[in-house]
């Protein structure tokens, strides 16, 4: 489901810490909110009105539960989720999330097949797999525009062309990730391919050969993967749900 559909045209899901001030700035100018508490001392004494903590399955030693105190300090209703991880000393390590996205959309962008009368735990969960994907923040990100689209190799000297650059690999960088987030929503699609970046993407799945197959009317009738690829035979059957509706044969074969 694109997440366009499910916020409002001002959105932001930062990935820093941030502070009150900032937070309700966003809030008055309708942004939707999906970040981390600035505040360390604060989290502790959030998490300590956590009534039931939900083991984490994905992530052994951690939790998640909500916080039960009310949060007038903000310009408009949010929700906020404490996580805590044990350290290696034996103490937690806390934080707290706070999120101004309903349940139902959580769950759209970050678990499509799940129902929306989904039980608490995976409610809760949702909100923290939906933090996860920040990936680290938009450093990461450049860095993966970097190294997966060769960004920084290319220059202009007028600023015109320059520009354009940029949007073309703006472009680019959108196009990977919505063809991941194609393929990781078929049910066959592995489950590591949900954590490629643009990177891995590019190099291991944008780099499988092959060779196309076109009909007697010059339409588009089969694909054939080179069957040497190391993940060619893993994504076959994901390939296969993503062009059913376009009536199009996918096999392995060798190129």
């Amino acid at each position: 489901m694109d997440p366009k559909r499910l916020l409002p045209a001002k959105a932001i899901l930062p990935s820093n810490a941030t502070g009150v001030d900032d937070v309700n700035w966003l809030l008055v100018r309708s942004y939707q909110i999906h970040g981390k508490d600035y505040s360390s001392a604060r989290a502790r004494r959030l998490a300590a009105s956590v009534q039931e903590w939900v083991d984490d399955p994905q992530r052994e030693g951690r939790q998640v539960g909500w916080v039960s105190l009310p949060a007038t300090e903000y310009a408009r209703p949010v929700r906020r989720l404490a996580l805590r991880c044990r350290k290696a000393n034996g103490q937690w390590g806390i934080g707290v999330l706070i999120s101004t996205l309903s349940p139902g959309e959580v769950l759209a962008l970050t678990q499509p097949t799940a129902r929306p009368d989904a039980d608490a735990a995976t409610m809760r969960l949702s909100y923290v797999y939906l933090y996860d994907q920040r990936g680290g923040g938009v450093e990461t990100s450049f860095k993966g525009d970097h190294q997966g689209l060769g960004s920084t190799k290319r220059s202009k000297k007028r600023f015109e062309a320059q520009q354009m650059v940029m949007l073309l690999g703006t472009l680019a960088h959108t196009v990977v990730i919505w063809a991941r987030r194609w393929l990781t929503q078929t049910a066959a699609a592995p489950t590591k391919l949900r954590h490629y970046g643009i990177l891995r993407m590019v190099r291991d799945v944008f780099h499988i050969s092959g060779f196309l197959v076109f009909d007697a009317r010059g339409q588009l009738s089969q694909i054939v993967l080179n069957q040497a690829a190391p993940l060619a035979p893993r994504l076959l059957d994901a390939f296969r749900e993503l062009l059913v509706p376009a009536h199009v044969a996918l096999n392995l074969g060798q190129t």
